[in-house]
């Protein structure tokens, strides 16, 4: 079956009580069990599991072939989930170019968490065979990266991973399962921000851990969404269950729009430099043509004359909102620096853009006035 397809019938079976074609949400928080405690129906308690959740893990595990989904409440609680489920003493190698968030989880809290972290650029293999260490449980990295656009080589990354006894965690919030299939590709686990391009609508929360193996990681990661309280409501569910009938749709849109955006912003005096694997001079473009089916919806840029005129493109932008996260049907742009709090990476001229549902031709002219000034 062909990814569209799957899209559209996964966890869409028509309800066996009504006939109803849209999936029922079940808010119920308890469910009857028997006096000695059996569940009659499997269920019994929403914050274990519930049917309307149940419906989207089973709909995310086919998206990205896995043998276990995991929904939880955001992209944060499944990354937290995920890092804590590693046995203690475990050593992290992360990419470089990574979400500000999970840079800081690993910076405050993994001295509590009895982890430790090391940095590597991802897209050198050597860089990572030499970063590479016994106590390395866990190697974590995003293709696209958040911000620059990195391009990973998921396959290589994975093999010198398991060479070491570690997983390998792929963070495809930007592909999505439309565009990349990292568990085909040798990963072990897929980490999505359903926040983002899964919901499509900036109305939704939420985070997906899909597992190529029902394994102990998995049952620990279950187990700490359980105890820690980092499920997803019935409604977040139900809406990114919605979500994905039109992401193969909405991503070929997205996609489309991109590449020209990228392409006018790759000749205008004005922008120093254009992250977008889509374009030839790309430094991942050749990887990226191989593991994704397109390049994304995602972009960032650094403009001429540092973080002042950065800022003021950003402030003259009309079409584009000023705004954090990405994914929806709206533009979106943000100065990385100034959100990433008070030690940034992010380079201070960057601008990362969200490419929407918008005409192209529109999103373009609504650059080429805040870039002419």
């Amino acid at each position: 079956m062909r990814f569209e397809t799957l899209a559209v019938h996964a966890g869409g079976a028509p309800d066996a009580e009504t006939g109803a074609l849209a999936p029922p949400i079940h808010l119920s928080t308890t469910f009857e069990h028997a006096p000695d405690g059996h569940l009659p129906h499997g269920l019994i308690y929403q914050r274990y599991d519930n049917p309307t959740q149940q419906r989207l893990e089973a709909a995310l595990a086919a998206l990205d072939g896995a043998r276990r989904s995991l929904f939880f409440a955001t992209g944060m609680a499944a990354a937290a989930t995920l890092l804590q489920a590693l046995p203690a003493g475990s050593r992290v190698l992360f990419q470089r170019d990574l979400y500000h968030g999970v840079r800081a989880l690993a910076q405050h809290e993994f001295p509590r968490w009895g982890l430790s972290a090391d940095f590597v650029d991802a897209t050198d293999p050597d860089a990572v065979r030499t970063a590479l260490r016994p106590d390395t449980a866990c190697v974590w990295v995003e293709s696209p990266s958040n911000p620059l656009l990195q391009i990973v080589d998921i396959a290589t990354i994975a093999e010198l991973a398991h060479a070491h006894g570690a997983r390998l965690v792929v963070d495809g919030t930007f592909a999505t399962p439309a565009l990349q299939q990292p568990l085909a590709l040798g990963a072990d686990v897929v980490l999505h921000s359903a926040t983002k391009y899964l919901g499509g609508h900036s109305d939704v929360m939420g985070g997906v851990l899909n597992f190529a193996a029902a394994d102990d990681l998995a049952a620990r990661a279950w187990d700490i969404r359980k105890l820690h309280g980092g499920s997803a409501n019935p409604f977040a569910a139900w809406l990114v269950l919605r979500g994905l009938r039109s992401l193969p749709a909405r991503m070929a849109m997205h996609c489309a729009h991109a590449r020209r955006v990228a392409d006018f912003l790759a000749a205008h005096p004005q922008v120093e430099t254009v992250h977008y694997p889509g374009l030839a001079t790309h430094p991942g473009h050749a990887v990226a043509a191989r593991q994704m089916r397109d390049f994304g919806g995602m972009l960032s840029l650094q403009v001429r004359g540092g973080r002042e005129a950065a800022l003021a493109v950003a402030g003259r932008l009309r079409l584009f909102h000023n705004a954090t996260s990405l994914g929806g049907c709206e533009s979106l742009v943000e100065h990385r620096a100034s959100v990433e709090g008070p030690q940034p990476v992010s380079p201070q001229n960057l601008l990362r853009l969200s490419i929407g549902l918008e005409h192209a031709d529109d999103l373009i002219a609504d650059l080429a006035q805040a870039l002419g000034g």
